[in-house]
């Protein structure tokens, strides 16, 4: 990991800006969270192409929809549990159905939302999103993937669901590291004893957890799913393959997200253990980032403890 910590969510502007420089068809429509996400400054800087609904998510999906079906390249954002909690009907009737290109910018999810409690720490949005035909799902690791796929998204034809957070983290990758594309995956870690796949925070804490195996002897590799749909699923199968088990770490519900994407997978394809690290079937609260993953188990030790019985468990 590299030194410097930032958000994924503080991506999001610098990567719209970056684009809105030599790209005239780029459209960012808000819901009153241009403050909050960087949006405004993007605004500023471009104010044809920036629309602030206010609180308003319906419309928002309905706006970005219409400048869609007109050829814009539309990015459509706002805070996880009200873009996808409020507006769930428009995304499905008016982006999912027809397969719109729109680009939906989902930030500040997971319980690593901290004090503003569980009205804003979406915890079941992939599961909502991962449902809908025609969508794609993704969930980067660090600010330069996230900035990275911001920008390849900007090219695909197809609905897109991006989940930025507002924690800050190290660099997993280089700044001049480009291969991350929808559908893909990559290998931080090889290894021969667990498979981790993880995606978002949870990344880094695989990293963590595979460092502390490695010293009992328990070699572990580690996957960045940050594509949760389409799964990278030749990387993960090759992975399973090699090792026999597998551990899958998230910041989201047990149900629906990336655990039962990879049990789905790997029960169809080559059926190995696999164990979960996320949230147990509730909603969050307030309190600290940091006190909060301890909480709910989102952390190096609890993914260590998962590989370990994964292990004992695994296909011979």
């Amino acid at each position: 990991m590299l030194n410097d910590k930032r958000s994924t969510g503080e991506a999001f502007t610098p990567a719209l800006i970056n684009m809105g420089k030599t790209e005239e068809d780029i459209v960012l429509i808000e819901a009153d969270s241009g403050s909050s996400s960087g949006g405004s400054v993007f605004g500023e800087s471009f104010p044809e192409k920036y629309y602030d609904v206010g609180v308003a998510e319906q419309s928002l999906i309905l706006t970005a929809a219409g400048f869609a079906l007109t050829g814009r390249r539309v990015f459509a954002s706002s805070f996880g549990s009200f873009l996808v909690g409020r507006a769930y009907d428009q995304i499905r009737s008016s982006i999912a159905i027809p397969a719109l290109p729109v680009r939906l910018i989902s930030t500040h999810c997971g319980v690593t939302v901290g004090e503003d409690g569980s009205a804003y720490q979406m915890l079941e949005d992939i599961s909502l999103m991962r449902a809908l035909p025609n969508v794609t799902v993704l969930v980067p690791s660090d600010h330069n993937s996230a900035f990275r796929l911001i920008q390849v998204v900007g090219e695909y034809e197809r609905p897109v669901y991006i989940r930025l957070g507002s924690f800050p983290l190290p660099s997993i990758y280089e700044v001049s590291d480009n291969d991350f594309i929808p559908g893909g995956g990559r290998l931080i870690v090889e290894g021969t004893g667990v498979t981790i796949c993880a995606c978002g925070i949870m990344v880094h804490e695989a990293l963590k957890a595979a460092e502390i195996l490695s010293q009992q002897d328990l070699s572990a590799e580690v996957i960045d799913c940050y594509s949760i749909k389409p799964l990278a699923a030749q990387v993960i199968l090759a992975s399973v393959r090699r090792t026999g088990c597998c551990v899958v770490a998230e910041e989201h519900s047990c149900r629906g997200g990336l655990g039962e994407a990879v049990a789905s997978l790997v029960s169809r394809n080559y059926p190995v253990p696999v164990k979960f690290v996320s949230i147990e079937d509730r909603f969050g609260q307030s309190g600290a980032p940091e006190e909060l993953q301890e909480y709910y188990g989102l952390t190096g030790t609890e993914v260590v403890s998962a590989a370990v019985q994964a292990w004992t468990m695994r296909r011979r």
